[in-house]
């Protein structure tokens, strides 16, 4: 049987809808894929898969009663990894799950349950970064608005930490690399994209800033400096828990 590669458009519910198509139709060998759809290489049978909410909500109905809760969180989870050629990993890990009998979460022995462990340490790491590096200025409307840039997309995983921590104030986390954002209102969030193509975008940021952020900018450098002893100063600790690639989105840093 020829292999049939499946090209989807790298949301979870087109992966789950793509679960559905392996399914209805039968296939046996399988590559899953994010697109653009693309001509295959010889031998290969191209096929995209268009999401569709009700077939992805049977699957996931079936996932629950295969998996527990926090399976299909951590399911989820290793899809936002976003790591080119794990989509087929996942793929895996549902239809062994589908075609076990047993719950297959502990099973370690399989490549497929091991790597999406291995996927969900990764994406853990990198929410945790996130939640204690992120650093908001105050724009002028009020809003404080931050840059990021994860390895991941973690950004969906931050939104409990965040609305926990700041539900007093207005606040939008934008992850420049995937050109989306968060933004809560005071009340409830939403997923939000801006088009920075017509200005500069850092020279835009700063000029939406308000007069007194300067000052706290400052202030932070200040205090950062001060308690950095320079006979204390360890520079492979300090990279080790601050990695030079978020540097440019600390204001102690700036």
């Amino acid at each position: 049987m020829p292999l049939t590669n499946l090209v989807y458009d790298g949301t979870f519910e087109g992966l789950l809808t793509a679960v559905f198509e392996v399914y209805e139709h039968k296939l046996d060998k399988v590559k899953l894929q994010k697109g653009p759809l693309e001509a295959g290489a010889l031998f290969e049978e191209v096929k995209e898969v268009i999401t569709d909410q009700a077939r992805a909500q049977r699957v996931l109905k079936g996932l629950k009663q295969r998996l527990s809760s926090i399976g299909v969180q951590r399911l989820y989870a290793a899809h936002l990894a976003d790591m080119e050629g794990e989509d087929t990993t996942l793929l895996g890990f549902i239809r062994y799950a589908f075609d076990t009998k047993d719950n297959i979460e502990e099973d370690y022995g399989n490549r497929y349950v091991m790597r999406v462990s291995g996927l969900v340490r990764m994406i853990r790491r990198e929410k945790h970064r996130m939640e204690a590096f992120v650093r908001f200025q105050k724009l002028q409307d009020g809003t404080f608005y931050s840059a990021i840039e994860p390895d991941f997309n973690v950004l969906p995983l931050l939104i409990r930490h965040f609305k926990s921590r700041y539900a007093d104030q207005k606040w939008m986390i934008y992850d420049l690399k995937r050109r989306y954002g968060i933004y809560y209102d005071l009340h409830d969030t939403e997923f939000i994209t801006m088009d920075f193509s017509e200005a500069n975008y850092p020279a835009n940021v700063s000029a939406a800033f308000t007069e007194d952020e300067t000052l706290y900018q400052d202030l932070w450098k200040t205090y950062f400096t001060n308690v950095n002893i320079k006979s204390r100063k360890n520079t492979k600790l300090h990279l080790r828990h601050i990695p030079k690639r978020y540097w440019k989105h600390l204001t102690e840093k700036i």
